[in-house]
């Protein structure tokens, strides 16, 4: 009897390998990249103009995405990172970062317009 126990056990174990169950796929709130996203917003609210970059880079971390150039003698960097979620696609793009814009740097200013400020480029 007892070996019958074992192979029922058995094949019921291995009829199960590989499922796959989903609890709670709703709750994104609650995954690493919101997380960060929240963070991001409430660390941005705090910044001042004229923080350095260096420090910038410090307390946010690596950027999702970075931009630099040069013009006038004076070098460009602009950092992104991400804020807001608009698509569940598991990558994070530009339209879901908020820009960070320095020169020689300093931050000069944040946000979907401050680059075009910043350089006088439209």
């Amino acid at each position: 009897m007892a070996i019958f126990r074992v192979i029922v056990l058995l094949s019921l174990v291995s009829a199960l390998n590989g499922c796959v169950i989903a609890v709670n796929t709703d709750d994104w709130e609650d995954s690493a990249w919101f997380s960060r996203q929240h963070k991001n917003a409430e660390r941005i609210e705090q910044l001042e103009l004229g923080n350095l970059e260096t420090d910038i880079r410090q307390d946010f971390g690596d950027p999702d995405f970075t931009e630099s150039f040069a013009r006038d003698g004076s070098q460009f960097v602009v950092l992104f990172y991400r804020t807001r979620h608009v698509d569940t696609d598991g990558t994070t793009t530009k339209n879901e970062t908020t820009p960070l814009v320095f020169v020689d740097g300093t931050l000069v200013g944040w946000g979907d317009s401050a680059i075009e400020n910043a350089t006088g480029m439209n």
